[in-house]
């Protein structure tokens, strides 16, 4: 007769009981990440991210509240990317990085349903 505990640490329940660690580990960490923003700048470039399950249409974003720019339309999982020069005021005004930092991003969009879409990324 075998002890139990020695055949929980010896030859191959070690390696099950090993794999069993490791993919408790792994699960318990993807749980306690926090879960990405959909609005993110980097590099002088906005990033917005969909990560609804509908589809987002009229996309509009504003920077400080006064810049301006979107897309029609934003798949489930699609990203925007957009350089922060491309947005402009309604006078045409450029968003310049050398003189002007993000404040704030403001995203207004009517998802498939009907349903409105509003983001908000505040520094």
């Amino acid at each position: 007769m075998v002890d139990i505990i020695v055949l929980c640490f010896t030859g191959r329940r070690t390696n099950c009981m090993r794999r069993t660690v490791v993919i408790a580990l792994v699960m318990f960490c993807a749980a306690c990440t926090k879960p990405r923003s959909p609005i993110d700048i980097r590099e002088g470039v906005l990033v917005l991210e969909n990560q609804s399950p509908h589809e987002w249409r009229n996309v509009r974003v504003t920077i400080n509240d006064h810049f301006f720019g979107g897309v029609q339309s934003l798949l489930p999982g699609g990203v925007m990317t957009a350089p922060l020069r491309q947005f402009q005021t309604g006078f045409g005004q450029k968003f310049d990085r050398g003189t002007m930092s993000v404040k704030k991003v403001r995203v207004s969009a009517t998802d498939s349903t009907g349903q409105p879409v509003a983001l908000v990324w505040d520094r």
